[in-house]
């Protein structure tokens, strides 16, 4: 029977998911609002509310943020990423591969994020280069960052939350490779399923096993405007195309407010007609070079040189000061003196009233201005991602990209075999030690400039972890915990413990589509700790249950932030994760049921 303290920590930690789903604030403040009102009723002490903040998990994260960025400022990613890519068109089947392998391999030892944020934009551009549409592997490539970071302690800090959770309750944590028993596995199995079936399930044009085709892809889209003393005024337009804007397909003719599709037909041209046309990025200078038509929006930046004139793409963040208002309400040109070509939400391309959208996080936004905006905005936190749509810049020198390397080595190598190292006395040679080396080496070397060490650290995360340990420990302290255990056994005892894993998945799997993967892994975390005290039997296969289950988010763009990058510079739709993704899922969880208990016996 649960008590009524019980059914009130219940109730706090359904309106904490209520709120995290509807994104009524980020998810560090929900957090930190729930633990506070948990602290005032007494499910927790003042002390419980801030353990969190000092569990070596939680700041062992923190200092990976700063070793991850550190990486990503050495420039050694982008040069990997533009080594190992293909040149040439090849079979599906072993471009897939080539793109998915490395990226695991590398999400195995560094953040998700930054691995994304580095190899979104080459991937697209290299895709673009050999007439490929970039749709059939930017999912791929971020499915491939949750297989690698399945695989080891420090590959998500969601299997640090989980590890620090275990240690916090008194038993023995994970080691650096312990859950790569399962999450290789899972690994392997998806990128034979993405290998085999992505080519089929993900949107965009097929590519075919013998394709030699000079199909071009045409992923961007410009509104021009015929000026009044323009050569084409009187020309036709033919099913979409004319001669005299080479490589541009005319989609749509606005006319005084009246919208003319132009795929089938003839249709002459007329002074101030708006056409809706799309084409390749390098596009973009032929229409700024091109005197007979104008491109939407240029005056705003009338006084700059066309040639200094670049094409960017951003993603917005919820640390965006505009989410929730319309471009012209923000007035976008005069924050960051760059005009928003085109707005690509859930899979949709608008170019056409945009002034009057309201901007939400994930939109991407693809800007005309100049080589400062990056310069100023590129490493800012109030967009998720920006890179230049021609080119992407190369950064840091020989020697910081390959010490950069080194230093990362040192800290894998380090934790793996710091357990046989005598140390000393009060000292553990673990993960957090070597962290902690590794994050001042990067910036006392200079590969990380040191003032930019607290921008790297995603601080709403911290919060988010050190708040859901909170509500962990309210939920144990409150017996409302071991009432859902109780219920989950009773509702699958005829299956024994195998039936309360399945279910420990399923509840995770389903929180982390829907809410933060570290917050599903902690409000879980209790209940399988109850489970496995009145089954009386070993808690650590729940444990690894937990931390795959909370990896495992593939059919949605909003469970993991690595989904939700993709989906706004990939311009996917919400559907396409899921023909794609369920799937997956089913893959991993079948691989877990039949794994887990085989390596980590009950």
């Amino acid at each position: 029977m649960i008590s009524t303290e019980g059914y009130i920590v219940l109730a706090i930690v359904l309106i904490t998911i209520i709120a995290l789903a509807k994104e009524l604030m980020r998810p560090g403040l929900i957090f930190f609002s729930s633990a506070i009102i948990l602290m005032a009723t007494g499910a927790i002490t003042d002390k419980e509310m801030l353990a969190g903040f000092s569990n070596k998990g939680m700041i062992t994260i923190g200092i990976l943020f700063i070793v991850s960025e550190g990486i990503r400022q050495s420039g050694i990613l982008n040069r990997l990423a533009q080594t190992y890519l293909p040149r040439k068109r090849r079979k599906m089947v072993s471009l897939i591969p080539q793109i998915m392998l490395p990226v695991s391999v590398l999400s195995a030892f560094l953040n998700n994020t930054p691995v994304v944020i580095i190899f979104a934009p080459i991937i697209k551009r290299w895709s673009e280069n050999l007439n490929l549409s970039s749709k059939k592997f930017l999912i791929p490539l971020s499915y491939a960052t949750i297989f690698g970071g399945m695989c080891t302690l420090i590959g998500t800090s969601t299997n640090l939350v989980v590890h620090g959770l275990i240690l916090e309750n008194g038993h023995e944590g994970f080691s650096m490779f312990e859950l790569a028993k399962i999450g290789g596995f899972i690994a392997i199995a998806g990128t034979i399923y993405m290998t085999v079936f992505s080519n089929r399930l993900l949107p965009g044009e097929k590519i075919f096993f013998n394709s030699k085709s000079s199909t071009e892809y045409k992923d961007y889209h410009y509104d021009i405007i015929i000026t009044e003393n323009s050569n084409l005024i009187g020309l036709e337009v033919k099913n979409g195309r004319m001669k005299e804007l080479k490589g541009l397909i005319i989609q749509t003719i606005n006319r005084d407010g009246n919208i003319i599709e132009t795929k089938k037909g003839s249709f002459k041209l007329m002074a101030d007609d708006i056409l809706l046309v799309a084409g390749k990025s390098d596009r973009l200078n032929y229409i700024l070079a091109n005197s007979n038509v104008k491109l939407s929006g240029i005056d705003l930046i009338k006084n700059v040189p066309k040639e200094n004139l670049k094409q960017y793409e951003a993603v917005l963040s919820p640390r965006f000061p505009a989410i929730g208002k319309n471009i012209h309400e923000f007035n976008f040109y005069d924050h960051y003196q760059a005009v928003v070509l085109a707005i690509h939400r859930n899979g949709e391309r608008i170019t056409s009233n945009k002034d009057k959208l309201h901007l939400k996080t994930g939109d991407n936004l693809v800007l005309l201005t100049t080589e400062k905006f990056i310069e100023n905005w590129g490493d800012s936190k109030i967009f998720l991602l920006t890179s230049y749509i021609r080119d992407y810049r190369s950064t840091g020198t020989f020697w910081k990209k390959w010490l950069a390397f080194i230093i990362l080595i040192g800290m894998v190598v380090g934790t793996t075999i710091g357990k046989f190292i005598s140390s000393p006395d009060g000292v553990t040679l673990d993960m957090f030690f070597f962290a902690s080396i590794a994050a001042m080496l990067l910036i006392w070397l200079k590969i990380m400039p040191h003032q930019k060490y607290t921008k790297a650290v995603s601080w709403d995360v911290l919060i988010t972890i050190a708040c859901a340990f909170a509500l962990s420990k309210a939920m144990q302290n409150s017996g409302a915990a071991e009432a859902i255990a109780r219920t989950t056994i009773n509702f699958s005892k005829g299956f024994g413990p195998i039936g309360v894993m399945a279910a420990l998945y399923i509840i995770t799997a389903i929180f982390t589509e829907i809410i933060t993967n570290n917050a599903a892994a902690a409000l879980v975390f209790p209940i399988a700790l109850a489970a496995s005290q009145q089954l009386n039997v070993d808690p650590k296969p729940f444990f690894v249950t937990i931390a795959i289950a909370a990896s495992a988010s593939f059919s949605t763009p909003i469970g993991y932030q690595t989904n939700l990058i993709i989906q706004a510079i990939g311009n996917y739709k919400f559907r396409d994760y899921l023909k794609i993704g369920l799937p997956l899922n089913l893959i991993a969880f079948i691989l877990s049921m039949l794994l887990i208990p085989y390596f980590w016996s009950f």
